[in-house]
């Protein structure tokens, strides 16, 4: 039945009546961005280097939750988080856990380990998301050493409007059931929004479900794990005048998924598996007052509460069951005013609490002081200042003072200077230095990161001291007409005391059940350095083509060896295009990675691998669009029976689905 709806909904792709394609889209390098300096610029003319998925670029490539947005960010690595169905981020080599990310510039609580799990996050109501490189501890505070991924999400639009989206796919003879033809993965989401200029309210809902992945059906292991996922939101925002604006959101999301594996024990092979339930619950307020010719103020506030209970379970009865609990709240308020014609400062403070509670069993694992807390003072300061027409300065420090480590100052400077500034070209260098600093979080502390049917086991160390890094950015770019560009970026990350992952012998050995128990250590030093390359070219509103090319390599400067899980290539090529009949559209992303480390000192390796997407999109009126596509069309997938092979969990998925809108 599913293959059958399947062709048809591509048949539905060329046929019936089609309306004329959209147009009139601002071109890519004249999207608004923030994330680098606080302030709204072109992308083409901001001193940090910034990469941009757009709103257009989601719909397109018909991404369901943050981690399918990011996918074809160049040099952005989407790394799988054992023992979950999540993924999460890492940049320039640098790991997830410094890297923050944000929404609406304010952070997010680390979903596993110390890390975000992006796939939790889902697409709705996105205006555009901003990744910006390198250590920007001056800009966001502790946790950015790796860089930012700031999701920024639309404001509520006056009049009635909504929008309904569902699509269905099936992994062939890798569904769970053995139906080939039977959908294993499917979603919906929906919006509605209404109101006036001065007060608009929107009411957001989502829900994905797969059944996870399995080569092999008719065993007990399954390589993927089924999840159902559930979002809801809703956002107010009240603008009682042109220079005033409020906003108050709330959002709720569950997660339960299930594992199952086999655990052997000589002589024995036992089934099992496990259940985990994850709540997250995220109240937000914030405003903005001024306007950006005179004195701007802003301020955010945001508590969030996340729960995450997991249970195992085999022939015997349930056991290990571990209820965590974790909570951020945080107070941000800034003040930005011009000086002069040629200088503009900002500054702000933030207020931040985190507390964990952790058991297993009814038993804390968090020692004999119970539950944990931190809190943190951050003051920031940052003057743009443009002495020549064509030198544009942006420096800053950041002020941090933690409850558990003391005092810490992280300053930052970003350069641009303009080559040729004329209405057809434009040709620019630009460079930065920024101190990173990263306090070890409650979960590195304290957390027990349990995967024991995976065959280890990774446990907080109170022991641990901050890591602190320098950043140093330097290239430069060419831009003709506005819609062809070249970009290189040089980079390089020193990084002291990195907290890594190492196996605790002695604890290992305790055990006697051949599970292998880890830790977290500072590593003193290590180092990431590389190049990337981007080119574009949108000859018309139509047509897009986009290139990539990261060179990563990395040191543990104690070791000499490689750090592991950084590959030293990537690439990327994406085409946007027409088709035959107007509405009509396709979109293909390539991207390729090279073989990796899974341990330097071995020197055991994971395979490169090539996965290509292709998506269609058939607009047929204002209100109607069909679309469909083939993740992973070539197939590319580990072997699983190779404990060092990383390549994609998932094959081969193909999909389609419809999209409805009715008002603005």
């Amino acid at each position: 039945m599913f293959r059958r709806a399947l062709v048809l909904g591509i048949c539905g792709l060329a046929a019936g009546v089609a309306s004329h394609a959209r147009a009139g889209d601002a071109g890519y390098l004249d999207e608004l961005v923030v994330t680098g300096t606080r302030t709204e610029r072109p992308l083409l003319d901001t001193p940090v280097r910034t990469e941009v998925v757009t709103g257009d670029e989601l719909e397109k490539t018909h991404a369901r939750n943050l981690k399918e947005a990011l996918i074809n960010v160049p040099g952005l690595q989407l790394r799988e988080i054992h023992g979950k169905p999540g993924y999460e981020v890492w940049l320039q080599g640098v790991a997830a856990d410094r890297v923050l990310i944000l929404i609406d510039g304010m952070p997010m609580t680390a979903t596993t380990g110390s890390s975000v799990d992006v796939s939790q996050l889902a697409v709705l109501d996105i205006e555009r998301i901003e990744v910006v490189k390198g250590a920007v501890s001056a800009q966001y505070g502790s946790s950015g050493i790796g860089g930012v991924v700031n999701v920024i999400t639309r404001a509520p639009g006056s009049g009635l409007s909504g929008r309904f989206t569902t699509d269905a796919g099936s992994y062939g003879e890798q569904n769970p059931s053995g139906e080939k033809t039977e959908p294993a993965r499917y979603g919906a989401r929906a919006t509605l929004q209404g109101g006036s200029e001065q007060l608009a309210i929107r009411l957001s809902a989502s829900h994905q479900h797969s059944d996870g992945i399995d080569p092999e059906p008719e065993t007990w292991s399954r390589p993927g794990d089924e999840f159902d996922r559930n979002d809801l939101t809703a956002r107010l925002d009240w603008a009682p005048s042109e220079q005033h604006r409020l906003s108050a959101s709330v959002a709720r999301f569950e997660e339960e998924s299930g594992s199952r594996f086999v655990v052997r024990k000589p002589p024995f092979v036992i089934r099992q598996g496990k259940d985990e339930d994850v709540y997250r619950t995220r109240y937000g307020l914030s405003g903005s007052h001024g306007d950006n010719t005179e004195v701007r103020a802003g301020w955010s506030a945001v508590h969030e509460v996340l729960e995450d209970n997991t249970g195992k379970y085999s022939a015997r009865g349930t056991f290990d069951e571990r209820q965590a609990e974790s909570t951020l709240s945080r107070l941000s308020g800034h003040l930005g005013a011009p000086l002069g014609v040629s200088h503009h400062l900002m500054g702000g403070l933030d207020l931040q609490r985190e507390t964990l509670a952790q058991s297993i069993d009814g038993a804390s694992e968090l020692g004999n002081a119970g539950d944990r807390d931190r809190d943190g003072r951050e003051l920031w300061l940052q003057d743009t200042w443009i002495p020549l027409s064509a030198l544009e300065l942006v420096t800053g420090v950041r002020v941090q003072h933690d409850s558990d480590f003391g005092t810490h100052t992280a300053p930052k400077v970003n350069a641009r200077y303009d080559l040729v500034q004329s209405p057809g070209m434009t040709a620019f260098i630009r460079g930065g230095v920024g101190a990173g600093y990263r306090v070890p979080n409650l979960k590195e502390r304290h957390f027990t990161f349990d995967h024991s049917q995976l065959g280890y086991v990774v446990k907080g160390f109170q022991g641990l001291q901050p890591e602190e890094s320098v950043s140093y950015q330097l290239g430069g770019g060419l831009s003709w007409n506005r819609n062809v560009w070249l970009e290189a970026n040089a980079f390089l990350n020193d990084i002291e005391h990195l907290i890594q992952t190492t196996e605790d012998v002695d604890a290992t050995s305790d055990r006697n059940d051949g599970v292998m128990v880890f830790r977290y250590e500072n590593i003193a030093r290590a180092r990431t350095w590389g190049l990337e390359a981007t080119a574009g070219w949108e000859p018309d509103d139509r047509w897009r083509l986009t290139a990539s090319y990261t060179l990563t390599r990395t040191e543990n400067r104690e070791t000499g060896n490689d750090l592991n899980r950084r590959p030293e290539h990537q690439a990327s090529f994406a085409v946007d295009g027409p088709l035959l009949l107007p509405g009509l559209s396709w979109t293909t992303r390539i991207r390729y990675q090279s073989k990796e480390f899974v341990d330097a000192a071995s020197g055991s390796e994971s395979p490169a691998f090539t996965a290509v997407d292709l998506k269609l999109n058939y607009q047929l009126n204002d209100q109607l669009r069909l679309f469909a596509g083939a993740d992973n069309a070539t197939d590319e997938q580990r072997d699983f029976s190779d404990g060092d092979d990383f390549r994609p969990v998932a094959g081969r998925f193909v999909y389609a689905g419809l999209s409805l809108a009715f008002g603005d």
